[in-house]
């Protein structure tokens, strides 16, 4: 078999116990063999200032190189006042520069977003997908993950306790995976 495909996950929460979080271990459990996903922490970045790139923060150089190694983002975003928290904004920033050394750039991408109410974070998402486009990730467009009323499709331990849960996000981590790799070998 061919050496599986890398993505990147992103989680737009920092709180430990976190249903984004959630979502996005149980959706790296699901994906296929052909993709490799790992988390990639954003909490520790510090805010993007262009006066820190003469000597940029360890921090930076650590998650500019495990996105630019990696095939693909997935981007994992509850919804904060109908867009992106500023931890992943600010950790979108930090790869993004400087100006023309993206590392985002040309790389298979796809967003999911979690709410405890019903629109499953729309807001972020559609804002999300705006932001990716001017930074040229190529976005999964179909299937479309909103995942809305999370609390009732976890457990106590975190897992996911629907099936029909478990095969929607088969059925986008195979979507996003089949992406990854037309992205890939283009």
């Amino acid at each position: 078999m061919d050496q599986a495909l890398k993505a990147v996950v992103l989680v737009g929460s920092l709180r430990k116990e976190s249903f984004t979080r959630k979502i996005a271990v149980a959706m790296r459990k699901l994906a296929p063999p052909t993709l490799a996903c790992e988390i990639v922490e954003i909490g520790d970045l510090p805010l993007y200032n262009e006066d820190l790139e003469a000597n940029p923060p360890a921090a930076w150089v650590k998650f500019r190189d495990a996105v630019r190694g990696a095939n693909a983002v997935l981007f994992a975003t509850p919804e904060y006042n109908r867009s992106i928290p500023g931890c992943l904004k600010n950790a979108i920033d930090v790869g993004s520069r400087p100006y023309g050394k993206s590392v985002f750039g040309g790389k298979a991408g796809a967003v999911v977003s979690v709410s405890p109410g019903a629109l499953g974070g729309f807001g972020a998402n559609v804002a999300l997908r705006n932001t990716l486009v001017f930074l040229d990730v190529l976005t999964l467009q179909q299937p479309e993950a909103y995942i809305g009323n999370v609390k009732d499709l976890l457990d106590d331990k975190g897992d996911l306790k629907l099936d029909a849960t478990k095969v929607f996000l088969t059925k986008f981590m195979t979507a996003f995976a089949d992406w990854t790799k037309t992205i890939a070998t283009r």
